[in-house]
C-alpha cells in the first residue's frame, strides 16, 4: 500500500480529476481544498475481524463530511450555468457543505430541514455560512419533496444527490482508494441514507475497473439503521429514527442507484441497531482514536457482522467528523470528575500514586 494522507498543493478534486468529471466547459473551479482525505489502517478492528480494515477519514474535508465531494462540482456547475442561488433538504452535513461552497462561488444557499432531525454542530455550520435555514414541521423526506417543487418553479440550482454532479463529485473517493491502496479493496462498507454516496463509490470503482487501475470490483456493503432501513425492509419508513441522524431517512432518493450497486456487486444491506452504533461509535474512538459522527460509525457496526476471508481488505468509509454532533458524544461519555484545585486530591482523583 501506497503512504497516503492530505497532500500539499492539493488543488480539490475537481481539478486533480477534471478529466474524469462532467464539468461544465469554461467553468470557474469553486473549490475549498476538498478530497485527498486519509486512508488509515486500523489494526485493532482488523484484528477483531480477522481481515485488513482501513478507515477512510471523510471528516477532514473542509465542512467535516464527504459531502464536500460532490458539492465542489454542483457550486462550480450552477454557477456556470447562470444561477444566483442554490437550494438543498438536509439533515445536516450537506446544508454545512451546500453553505460554505455557495459563500464561496458568491451564491446565495438556503437550505430546508427538518425541526427536530439536524445535530447541531451542522446547524451552527449553515448559520455561520451564511445559509437562510429554514426548519419545517416535518421529515427529511417532506423537506426534500419541497424543496425538488421549489427548484422546478424558481430559478434556483437544487444540489441535493438527486443532482447528478453530486455523484460525480463524490465517486472520486474511489478513486483515491484505489490510488491508495494501489487496486480496489474487496470489501466496501459504508452508511447508507439517501442512497447517493454508494451509488457514486460503485460508479468510480467501475470506471477505475475500466481503466485497469483497479483489478477487481469490490463487494458493495451498505449499512442502515434499524429504525430507519427502507432498503433492507424493502419499502419507505414514514417515520424513520435513530441516533445516527445523517441517515435518518424513510424514502432514499437514491432508492434503485443504490440496490444496482449492492446487487451488482454482489454485495448487501444491513440493518444494525442504535445499541450497535454507539457502541462502534465508541470503539473507534477508544481503539482507533478517531472520533466519528455516529452515522459513520454505523460502517464499523456493520463490520463487525460480517463473515471475512483473512485475505480479504476492506475499506469503511467514515463520512464525518465526531464534532459534527456533540451532543451525542456527551451523552454517551463519562462525565468529568470533580476535585477542588489541590494537587494531591487531584491525583487522588486521578488515580495517581
Amino acid at each position: 500500500m501506497r503512504g497516503y494522507g492530505l497532500r500539499t498543493g492539493w488543488p480539490g478534486i475537481v481539478e486533480a480529476y477534471r478529466d474524469r468529471l462532467a464539468l461544465v466547459e469554461g467553468a470557474a473551479v469553486v473549490s475549498l481544498g476538498e478530497g485527498a482525505t486519509p486512508l488509515r489502517f486500523a489494526p485493532r478492528l482488523s484484528e477483531r475481524v480477522g481481515a485488513s480494515v482501513y478507515l477512510k477519514l471523510e471528516g477532514f474535508n473542509p465542512t467535516g463530511s464527504f459531502k464536500d465531494r460532490g458539492m465542489a462540482l454542483a457550486v462550480t456547475n450552477a454557477r456556470a450555468r447562470g444561477a444566483s442561488a442554490v437550494i438543498c433538504a438536509s439533515t445536516g452535513n450537506t446544508s454545512a457543505a451546500a453553505a460554505a461552497y455557495a459563500a464561496a462561488a458568491g451564491l446565495t444557499s438556503i437550505v430546508v430541514v427538518p425541526r427536530d432531525g439536524i445535530a447541531r454542530g451542522k446547524l451552527a455550520q449553515a448559520l455561520l455560512y451564511g445559509a437562510r435555514v429554514i426548519a419545517i414541521d416535518g421529515t427529511f423526506d417532506d423537506a426534500l419533496r419541497a424543496v425538488r417543487e421549489l427548484a422546478a418553479s424558481y430559478d434556483v440550482a437544487l444540489v441535493n444527490s438527486v443532482n447528478p454532479d453530486r455523484l460525480e463529485g463524490q465517486k472520486t473517493g474511489a478513486f483515491e482508494v484505489v490510488e491508495q491502496l494501489g487496486d480496489a479493496p474487496t470489501v466496501h462498507v459504508m452508511p447508507v441514507g439517501n442512497g447517493g454516496n454508494i451509488s457514486a463509490y460503485w460508479q468510480g470503482y467501475r470506471e477505475e475497473a475500466a481503466r485497469a487501475t483497479a483489478s477487481h470490483l469490490p463487494r458493495m456493503v451498505g449499512v442502515q439503521a434499524s429504525g430507519a432501513a427502507p432498503l433492507v425492509e424493502g419499502h419507505p419508513v414514514e417515520h424513520p429514527r435513530t441516533v445516527a441522524s445523517a441517515i435518518r431517512i424513510g424514502n432514499p432518493a437514491s432508492w434503485t442507484r443504490a440496490l444496482d450497486a449492492v446487487t451488482s456487486s454482489a454485495g448487501q444491506v444491513l440493518a444494525v441497531s442504535d445499541e450497535e452504533i454507539l457502541s462502534a461509535y465508541i470503539l473507534l474512538a477508544r481503539e482507533e482514536s478517531v472520533f466519528c459522527e455516529p452515522a459513520s460509525a454505523a460502517s464499523v457496526a456493520g463490520l463487525l457482522r460480517l463473515q471475512l476471508e483473512p485475505s480479504a481488505t476492506v475499506v469503511c468509509i467514515l463520512t464525518g467528523h465526531g464534532l459534527k454532533d456533540p451532543d451525542t458524544a456527551l451523552d454517551v461519555a463519562p462525565r468529568p470528575l470533580p476535585s477542588s484545585p489541590v494537587p494531591r486530591e487531584i491525583a487522588a482523583v486521578a488515580g495517581l500514586g
